[in-house]
């Protein structure tokens, strides 16, 4: 007994911990290919970071509270700007791309991660005030980038999972990540092309190779192509949800890909169905109003009204936060500055406040600014592609505006307040 105890003993205290360098035995890991992901990296997560930032604008968080789901955003804002209605396709590119783009560098940011795990249990912590500017660094950069890619993901595979949470909690986030991404690149950016450009001297350790390593199951560039299989793997069974007809098909993995939800005229994606938005029937039958207020005094409209009164098309596609989009849809009805005239801005009208008869849920009331007020694509929609709304696309009208988020084009729309933001 006293033997197995020693040599159990031994055993305990011969086994290597991950401090120790010889813990890590992949013999994969090295500079070199860590530089490798970190320079497609470097590539990727700034447009990201752009594309997200851009994202946040396209809701105008500074014209109305309905729309500022990130309250006390203080300096963070500075960058903030009008958004624009042309390009019509603007946030479907935008927010296409960010989204996709996101999903395609998860294999990517994954293998990085891996790949400088060692460095994170490494002995001394902190050796100069460079080097715990770096581990500080390298700790925020990680914590980072698992929390903004792990609830990003999360958000678009199950809508509402943070209600009225992830636009702040995404945005503050991003901040973090990229404040910690910048100070690491500018520390570590020389080296690693050094390294690529000339190799690493011999005489030089890069804390990641192991001193010990395990027989070698892949070579390195195998590695890399892993990686990179992963990521065109993910490339083409997520992107396709930005486009229709075949492409749509391939996206597999992602939310809205797959076939269209239904034949017809109606029958193109949605997000939130009228049984989800708790929309009852007897809501929208032929009691239903349009509440339209100006300084002029109250208007209030039919259906039958509404469809009296000039109409007009515009085809656009409906765009989501989400990274999924339509193509370009035909869209008739009254343009909203001939409402606005009719309750006493007949030139130059400016914002409005649109509301739902949704009773609950974020952005059912919303602001919309005098630019997309003002563009004549711009409308209250009461058909799409020639026949009448459906209950689920926001029967009996929802507005329409060029280049905005999905959640702008409010349906089931029952009150227009313009000039009260």
């Amino acid at each position: 007994m006293g033997d197995r105890r020693q040599r159990t003993g031994a055993l305990r205290t011969s086994l290597p911990l991950p401090t120790d360098p010889a813990f890590w035995r992949s013999p994969v890991r090295g500079v070199r290919f860590t530089a490798v992901l970190g320079l497609v990296l470097l590539a990727g997560i700034p447009l990201l970071f752009v594309t997200g930032l851009l994202s946040y604008a396209a809701y105008n968080p500074d014209l109305t509270a309905a729309n500022d789901k990130t309250p006390a955003k203080g300096l963070l804002g500075f960058y903030l700007f009008d958004w624009p209605t042309d390009p019509h396709w603007l946030y479907r590119l935008t927010q296409g791309v960010h989204v996709t783009l996101g999903i395609v560098l998860v294999p990517v940011l994954l293998a990085k991660l891996w790949s400088v795990v060692p460095k994170l249990f490494a002995l001394p912590p902190v050796r100069s005030a460079g080097h715990a500017l770096e581990r500080l660094s390298l700790l925020l950069l990680v914590g980072g980038a698992l929390f903004q890619f792990v609830t990003g993901l999360l958000n678009i595979q199950l809508e509402y999972l943070f209600p009225g949470s992830f636009y702040p909690l995404h945005f503050y986030g991003a901040w973090v990540f990229f404040a910690a991404f910048l100070t690491h690149t500018c520390l570590r950016l020389p080296r690693a092309l050094r390294v690529l450009r000339h190799g690493l001297p011999t005489a030089e350790r890069d804390g990641l190779a192991s001193p010990e390593p395990a027989a070698p199951t892949v070579s390195r560039r195998g590695a890399l192509a892993v990686v990179g299989a992963g990521s065109l793997l993910l490339l083409v069974t997520s992107a396709g949800r930005s486009f229709d007809g075949g492409l749509r098909r391939t996206a597999v993995l992602t939310p809205r890909g797959g076939a269209e939800p239904a034949p017809g005229p109606n029958g193109f994606q949605i997000n939130k169905t009228a049984a989800k938005a708790g929309i009852l029937p007897a809501w929208t039958g032929r009691r239903w109003r349009l509440t339209v207020v100006g300084p002029a005094g109250e208007v209030r409209l039919s259906r039958a009204e509404l469809l009296a009164m000039t109409q007009h098309s515009a085809a656009l596609p409906i765009a989501c936060v989400e990274g999924w989009s339509t193509s370009d849809q035909w869209w008739r009805g009254v343009r909203l500055r001939d409402l606005a005239a009719l309750v006493g801005h007949p030139v130059d009208p400016p914002g409005v406040l649109v509301e739902s008869l949704q009773r609950g849920g974020p952005f059912r009331t919303v602001g919309l600014r005098d630019n997309q007020v003002r563009d004549p694509r711009s409308l209250l929609a009461l058909d799409v592609n020639g026949e009448r709304l459906s209950p689920d696309h926001g029967y009996p009208a929802r507005v329409v505006v060029p280049a905005a988020p999905g959640v702008m084009n409010t349906k089931w729309v029952s009150r227009l307040t313009f000039g009260e933001l």
